[in-house]
């Protein structure tokens, strides 16, 4: 009699966490955030709301490991688009700053305007917002992460003597990245590769003249 093989926990468990995942990102983006239940991602998923309780402490919680996954498919696709074994963890150093800046923030851009992204990352900056825990999360899984990519790179221009020795990294990523992240979160106007382009640029060189040498 042909010996049967016992049920793969491990595996089952990873089909159920991603169904989840999915899940979520798939209802954030239809009903909105205020809508979403961790009743209606179990009904979703196929699972029973006791599988989500025993991984996740809210809906929040649910959300963001989605959107980081999301993240890191995304990350793993473009490596093996780009004929790479490892996911690139750092932004390219060509020797040009402001070509590698504009690189990264050009693709923020499309990020932002990815329909996925947007509603899952909108719904994780209000929410961090009232839920003081989440949003320590938010930040220390999500967004400090993608700055200090930035922090490191303006650390090897320094090194390299393109940037001033007394600036700070973490704020200098500031004049390009907060902007950005502003008109996207208010809708203050159209996200473009102009526009990501012009803050690198004004960061870079400023916005008055300089005064002739004497």
């Amino acid at each position: 009699m042909a010996q049967k093989t016992a049920p793969d926990s491990t595996r089952r468990s990873e089909r159920s966490r991603r169904a989840i995942y999915d899940a979520a990102l798939a209802l954030v983006g239809e009903v909105g955030y205020a809508k979403l239940t961790i009743e209606a991602i179990a009904a979703r998923a196929g699972v029973g709301k006791q599988t989500i309780y025993r991984w996740w402490s809210s809906k929040g919680a649910v959300l963001l490991d989605a959107f980081l996954d999301l993240g890191e498919q995304a990350a793993r696709a473009a490596s093996e688009n780009a004929g790479r074994g490892e996911i690139q963890t750092e932004i390219t150093n060509s020797g040009d700053l402001e070509a590698d800046l504009k690189f990264v923030m050009r693709a923020t851009v499309d990020e932002f305007n990815d329909a996925k992204y947007d509603a899952p990352y909108r719904a994780l900056a209000a929410e961090g917002l009232l839920n003081p825990e989440l949003g320590e999360e938010f930040v220390e899984k999500l967004l400090e992460p993608q700055l200090q990519l930035f922090v490191k790179r303006v650390r090897q221009a320094q090194d390299a003597g393109h940037v001033l020795p007394d600036v700070d990294p973490r704020i200098a990523l500031e004049l390009w990245a907060s902007p950005l992240a502003q008109r996207w979160l208010m809708r203050s106007g159209p996200l473009t590769h102009a526009y990501a382009d012009k803050l690198v640029e004004y960061a870079l060189y400023g916005i008055t003249p300089r005064p002739a040498a004497s």
